[in-house]
């Protein structure tokens, strides 16, 4: 190699060094180590994130003890196939049929009696609330209404509330932020005079103290990276995520809540808006609530570093609930699931 040849190379050696030095300096802050209760773990989530949070459920029912669902059906319902995720767990029709809850209950019982979620006896001690906005064209009021059903088979009738007379579009809503009641329309934030956060925090964790200030806690980034295995681009999560800690949580022992926002709604997607204008923070703040706001990332096809390429088809960032990041995906054993249980762990780790 001549002279020229081996100037360029250094050059080229010193920019990628560059590089890789300014992404170590911009990387989000270590998730903190907080002590949480997390055997007292709830979730909640909107559309995709519902899905999720159904997952999360009663895959570790052992630790978490309700979920608030709005816009999602019942547990395993795309049975791995985009197509019945997108027709049949959606908007169902006379060809696109809605997976048989019987089946699908008969399915989770069959994973818990190998070991591959919790025992499904778990969820007797559970609370769930339901949501479908009379607007909402997205997600049929049918697919919700199954999720009902599916619960049913496992929790008591007196711990499963469902909503069905809001005149909501689709997507998460609030009191007073984001777009009008009826819409389905980026940042699916709808302002409906509704406190969706505070009714499903209210019925998960019972009597709630009236939401204080957001002001009386911190909302901070922390690196998704070391719980994905290093790479949380080749599960399609972002490489950073959100929390929101109470002032008091960092003194006293805290519930942790997760919240999993919808398709098309995070942070690459439409910035802050989920995480701070959904309304969890307010009620969190108030009673001692760690809310964790794990965020996904849009994936067209192949695609990362170029030690390690990894194919996802997930145009819309949304939750894995039917099978992009392998046939686990519903289980404990699911990539994404696991990256989550791990932030609860570290969570759960004692202050330092």
């Amino acid at each position: 190699m001549n002279k020229a040849g081996s100037a360029s190379l250094l050059r080229a050696a010193i920019a990628l060094a560059g590089i890789l030095v300014a992404a170590v300096a911009c990387a989000a802050d270590p998730l903190p180590r907080l002590g949480v209760d997390a055997s007292a773990t709830t979730v909640s989530g909107v559309s995709s994130g519902g899905y999720m949070a159904v997952q999360f459920h009663v895959a570790h029912s052992s630790r978490v003890v309700g979920a608030g669902v709005l816009a999602a059906g019942p547990y395993y319902c795309a049975q791995g196939s985009v197509w019945t995720a997108y027709y049949d767990c959606m908007t169902p029709g006379s060809w696109t049929a809605l997976p048989d809850v019987q089946a699908l209950a008969a399915v989770t019982s069959d994973l818990a009696r190998v070991g591959r979620i919790d025992s499904t006896e778990n969820l007797a001690r559970s609370r769930v609330w339901l949501f479908i906005g009379k607007n909402d064209r997205t997600v049929s009021p049918e697919v919700v209404d199954a999720l009902r059903r599916f619960y049913l088979r496992f929790v008591p009738a007196s711990a499963v509330a469902f909503v069905d007379d809001v005149q909501a579009g689709h997507g998460m809503v609030t009191v007073d932020a984001g777009s009008r009641c009826s819409a389905t329309d980026p940042p699916f934030i709808n302002d409906c005079d509704y406190d969706a956060a505070g009714k499903l925090l209210s019925h998960l964790l019972g009597s709630l103290a009236a939401p204080g200030p957001e002001s009386s806690g911190r909302l901070i980034e922390f690196d998704q990276r070391p719980f994905a295995g290093g790479d949380a681009y080749a599960i399609s999560l972002a490489d950073t995520g959100y929390i929101y800690i109470p002032d008091s949580c960092g003194r006293e022992r805290c519930r942790v809540h997760v919240a999993f926002h919808g398709c098309r709604q995070n942070a690459a997607a439409i910035g802050e808006r989920f995480v701070r204008e959904a309304g969890y923070n307010r009620w969190a703040a108030a009673n001692r609530i760690v809310v964790l706001y794990p965020q996904t990332v849009a994936r067209n096809g192949w695609g990362g570093a170029f030690w390690n390429w990894s194919f996802v088809v997930n145009p819309r960032g949304c939750w894995d609930w039917w099978g992009y990041t392998g046939t686990q995906y519903h289980t404990k054993r699911g990539r994404q699931m696991r990256a989550v249980q791990a932030m609860l762990e570290r969570l759960a780790e004692p202050r330092q």
